[in-house]
């Protein structure tokens, strides 16, 4: 993945970490922390979601460099099987935000798994320092992440509890991105769900930035393995609307007609997670709602 320089739309506002959002990191684990501080609004009111009827723990699986993966795994009790769905994180990790999100998927009658693609080198989640998350982040690279979400494809086929030839992955920020691309490389996945993932380079991304970003899905939507939702905001500070327009005329131009591009005009970057100043209520549910139609007609 790209090196980023700064969270993708985030303001100065939104990345100040909070007496609150440090006494809640402070509470949680090592691994998967609390909320991000770096992100955490101190007037949110964050989306909880229990584990009543479900099976949610963390999990490990050996990845192709011989680390073993850790993730977070929610599902509903019972034999199953059931469709799953790879959930990918923002530059934060899994941090409780994610974990819900696992939640919310499982009480929906999905088993949601969200790898840890970070902490090879380190848990970004408990950091409110920037330029650390930042360096944690590009360190992780494309092929590292890849490999990585071919090694949770390969472990839930192991699963007997599992859809295996029912596999969908969503993602948030950076791992949004990364739905465009696993769309794009892998014939196991049978949906996606971009939440305003980065599209292209940006108008001041330098030639390394450039390059260290690709594979672009601006370059990918003739690639495209399965169909991908993507849901953007028209406020992103990040992702201009110029470049969610050229991705939607990529897909036509490449006869992608299962997928497509919602834009939320007054939305700003973030606008699903529930944690941060930039959450938007109305549109999030809609995003949510379109998430779940999505993937009630290809994965159930």
């Amino acid at each position: 993945m790209p090196l980023i320089t700064r969270p993708e739309g985030l303001s100065a506002d939104q990345i100040a970490p909070s007496r609150r959002s440090l006494g809640v990191t402070a509470l949680g684990g090592v691994a998967f922390a609390a909320y991000a501080p770096a992100a955490l609004s101190q007037s949110a009111s964050p989306i909880t979601t229990d584990s009543a009827g479900l099976i949610a723990h963390t999990v490990s699986f050996p990845a192709p460099d011989g680390f073993e993966l850790p993730a977070y795994l929610a599902r509903p009790e019972g034999d199953g099987p059931f469709p799953v769905v790879i959930v990918v994180s923002e530059i934060f990790g899994v941090h409780e935000y994610i974990r819900d999100v696992c939640r919310r998927l499982a009480k929906a009658g999905y088993a949601a798994v969200a790898p840890a693609f970070f902490v090879r080198k380190e848990d970004p989640a408990p950091l409110s320092d920037m330029s650390a998350i930042m360096a944690i982040v590009g360190a992780a690279g494309y092929e590292q992440v890849m490999g990585d979400v071919g090694a949770t494809l390969e472990w839930i086929g192991l699963q007997s509890w599992a859809r295996s030839d029912r596999v969908g992955i969503t993602g948030f920020c950076w791992g949004g991105k990364v739905v465009w691309q696993a769309c794009a490389r892998f014939a196991a996945l049978d949906a996606g769900v971009a939440w305003y993932g980065r599209l292209a380079p940006s108008a001041t991304a330098t030639e390394d930035q450039k390059t260290a970003g690709r594979p672009w899905p601006a370059d990918l939507a003739g690639e495209l393995k399965a169909p991908v939702l993507g849901l953007y905001g028209g406020q992103d500070g990040g992702i201009p609307v110029a470049s969610v327009e050229a991705m939607r005329s990529a897909l036509t131009k490449a006869g992608a007609t299962g997928s497509e591009i919602i834009l939320y005009d007054d939305a700003p970057h973030g606008f699903h997670a529930d944690y941060r100043a930039s959450y938007r209520e109305a549109d999030a549910r809609d995003g949510w709602r379109r998430l779940l139609a999505f993937f009630e007609a290809r994965l159930k």
